[in-house]
């Protein structure tokens, strides 16, 4: 039973070492057999892989090249006693609101001196270069006038004294009541408040500290604000490894901030308090009240925003900021796994995470066990039926069913030498296949094989979605991947985005080349129109909405505003970059490759299709197969939620759970995809292309419905701007979640039903 627990243990904690800081200690057999698995599943055409397999080998070629530059969290950076070391801040964001602001454009914090950090080449108020994914997730790094030295403690340390008028107290008012969360950075790491797990055992970490708290008058009851102006800063250390630790260099194993609120009367000419341990009362955020005012001062001290004085705009409130510095030897945590506290409160729902694999493996072999009964025994059992029935001196008889639609014409099908039914329309055809000599055992698929590859209607719309599908599928496997492996890790800061912007631009190759051939396997002729399309069309979408979006965010001058050099970045990979890339793939797909070849003709007359029964209709039957997939992923969403909008310091880790339920979530798809279309095709209905991508689709809109649950009962967001961004963003999200998916179920159902009608060709 302890060895049991033990390797549970071990296979829980195993995700977690996924940082880039870590060791790869996680079995990635899962990962990566699986997702090839799911992957060779979705697409089985021969000439599709080599492709694939060439760009991955160009994509690991790239990643070997990389090692000879210098990745955040690999290189360990070691500090001799008295190196001065930068503090950077960041900005500040809350579970309430969507959005985030610069730390360092606060009215009412310390303005950054300009002047020179000595031993760091770094000047105060200089802001860092960041990614495209930092930029876009909203970072604003500057460097700060706090003054660090390695293992030299600082017991108290005057910073400044920041006037405040009236417009800047109530930002700080809002900051507060808002419960916004600030980050600030020392060699890499989040300042981080320390917490204790709930038996005791074991100290963890929350990034960020609070900017302020929110008190009840005990004599109005009214709420009373105060700011943080006090910051105890703790960084944890001990000596490096190898040659440096014996040349006495030491490396920061953790960054603690700890914040108060500290009076601004009762100081000496430092600026200082004489006691920063017994603090009597917090700096208040309020002002004087007009003379004439109706309550006394006494009786109504703090600030309200309803009652702003306007006939003072002179007053103002000056807050005093101090800091301390102390440095602490902690021998047990390496370096390699400085980020562990970060995520052991999350640790406790591993528990969790293995709650959700096992419900998905249990629907998982529900589905495969009713796949198996369609392709083993009815499937298998009709084409042997039909093959033993319907053959007689080389040529094939099609006929009528028991009871069923009257086809209005059904023309002869024969067997030709190379094995495709030849449904030509020759004379005497309605004599010889009329439906008065139909055997009795034909069922509903068979009799739709002259039309079930015809080019479905709104083709050149569905081969663009489908190239972009694809597009999301080689993004997001990469993306897994990389995680897994922990090139993608928290120390990576917008990395994961950054990342994922350059694997959807370079599969921009992908996109065009099954887009291209889908288009030709449509009848398609304007090659060069669908590559325009193809390029446009989703990308475009995507970037209109964020344009739209980065406007209701510009207006409350929030730092996660895009700024008009990222615009003109993401405007220059989208045309400059990717749409050559999908028209390559196209010219190569459609000219080079090819239509996909299918196993029988369309019929010259498509065939009437019959009433459908309620439970085949796209919109029912797309409800009911979405929630499959939904009960496969819902759990890990709850965690994925939380990560990004609960915790959005967005520290994500579990990503070997991810992948697992990941990989089910597709096996699921593809399943659930197979059993609808089986369904439809049995109904006479041909129509499977489009019902296909619906099906797989289908399970985003349960996933946003969730979201608006999520929204409802875990969350705390309010205002109207606040709430268009948190839905508008979900939706986004739901959209490219329902493209991947939809993707996966078309190229899953145009394999099986090639499958299923190949297999009635007469050898």
């Amino acid at each position: 039973m302890a060895w049991t627990q033990r390797s549970c243990r071990s296979a829980a904690e195993a995700p977690r070492r996924a940082s880039r800081e870590h060791s790869p200690r996680h079995s990635f057999f899962f990962t990566t057999t699986a997702f090839a698995t799911a992957n060779s599943r979705i697409a089985s055409m021969a000439t599709d892989f080599r492709i694939g397999a060439a760009c991955w080998a160009a994509l690991l070629l790239c990643l070997q090249c990389a090692q000879a530059f210098y990745i955040p969290g690999w290189s360990i950076k070691s500090w001799r006693d008295g190196d001065s070391i930068p503090l950077f801040v960041n900005k500040i964001y809350s579970d309430n609101t969507q959005i985030q602001y610069a730390f360092s454009e606060l009215p009412f914090v310390c303005p950054p001196s300009g002047r020179q950090r000595e031993g760091t080449g770094l000047i105060s108020g200089s802001n860092v270069a960041l990614n495209l994914g930092e930029v876009l997730r909203g970072d604003r790094i500057m460097v700060s006038d706090y003054e660090l030295e390695m293992g030299k403690d600082d017991e108290a340390h005057y910073l400044c004294s920041q006037k405040v008028d009236r417009a800047g107290l109530r930002k700080a008012v809002e900051v507060v009541k808002n419960g916004y969360v600030a980050e600030w950075i020392v060699d890499n790491l989040p300042g981080a408040t320390s917490f204790m797990t709930v038996d005791k055992s074991r100290k963890y970490y929350a990034s960020g500290f609070k900017m302020g708290y929110e008190d009840v008058s005990p004599t109005t009851g009214k709420p009373r604000f105060y700011i943080n102006n006090h910051v105890t800063l703790v960084v944890r250390y001990h000596a490096a490894p190898g040659k440096d630790g014996e040349q006495g260099k030491k490396v920061i194993v953790g960054f603690e901030v700890y914040a108060k609120s500290i009076e601004a009367s009762n100081r000496d000419g430092n600026g200082l308090p004489p006691n920063l341990h017994e603090v009597g009362n917090g700096m208040e955020l309020t002002m004087a009240r007009k003379a004439n005012a109706t309550l006394p001062r006494d009786l109504d001290s703090s600030y309200h925003p309803e009652e702003i004085d306007d006939g003072n705009e002179d007053a103002t409130l000056t807050i005093p900021y101090t800091y301390s510095v102390y440095f602490r030897e902690d021998e047990h945590i390496e370096w390699a796994n400085r980020w562990d506290l970060y995520f052991v409160n999350q640790e406790e729902s591993s528990k969790i995470h293995w709650l959700a694999i096992i419900n998905s493996l249990v629907i998982f072999s529900a589905l495969s066990a009713v796949v198996a009964v369609i392709l083993a025994r009815t499937v298998r059992g009709d084409i042997k039926g039909y093959r033993e029935s319907g053959l007689e001196d080389g040529k094939l008889r099609i006929g009528k069913r028991n009871k069923g639609f009257r086809s209005p014409r059904s023309p002869r099908k024969s067997f030709e030498k190379g094995g495709l039914l030849d449904q030509g329309d020759s004379e005497g055809a309605d004599d010889a296949s009329s439906d008065d000599e139909l055997p009795e055992d034909t069922t509903g698929w068979k009799l739709v094989h002259g039309d079930v590859f015809r080019a479905p209607a709104l083709g050149q719309l569905l081969a663009p979605l489908i190239g972009s599908g694809m597009q999301l599928v080689v993004m997001s496997t990469g993306l897994v991947a990389l995680s897994c492996f922990g090139v993608l890790n928290p120390s990576f800061r917008g990395g994961f985005v950054s990342v994922g912007i350059s694997l959807f631009i370079l599969a921009g190759a992908f996109s065009g080349y099954f887009s291209a051939r889908i288009y030709k396997t449509f009848n398609g002729t304007l090659w060069k129109h669908n590559a325009v399309v193809t390029a446009v069309l989703v990308p475009g979408l995507l970037f209109s909405t964020i344009f739209i979006l980065n406007l209701f965010v510009w207006a409350n001058a929030s730092s996660t505003a895009i700024p008009l050099g990222s615009l003109v970045a993401l405007v220059f990979l989208w045309l400059v970059v990717q749409l050559p890339l999908v028209y390559v793939g196209s010219w190569y797909g459609y000219n080079r490759s090819g239509a996909y070849s299918n196993p029988i003709k369309a019929n010259a007359v498509p065939r009437q299709i019959p009433y459908q029964p309620w439970y085949a209709r796209p919109l029912q039957a797309a409800l009911v197969a979405g929630l499959i997939p939904f009960a496969v992923i819902f759990i890990e969403l709850l965690f994925l939620f939380r990560s990004l909008w609960q915790d959005k310091s967005g520290y994500y880790y579990v990503f070997g759970f991810l992948a697992v339920v990941s990989t089910i979530l597709i096996l699921a798809v593809m399943e659930t995809t197979v059993i609808g279309v089986y369904i439809q095709l049995c109904s006479e209905n041909y129509n499977w292309q489009w019902h296909s991508f619906l099906l797989g689709s289908s399970s985003a809109f349960w996933v946003f419905a969730y979201t608006a649950y999520y929204f409802a009962t875990q969350l705390h967001i309010t205002g109207f701007a606040n709430t268009v961004l948190f839905f508008s963003y979900a939706g986004l999200a739901c959209a490219v979640y329902g493209l991947l998916m939809g993707t996966i179920g078309f190229l899953t159902a145009y394999a099986f039903v090639r499958r299923i009608y190949s297999a009635i060709k007469v050898d």
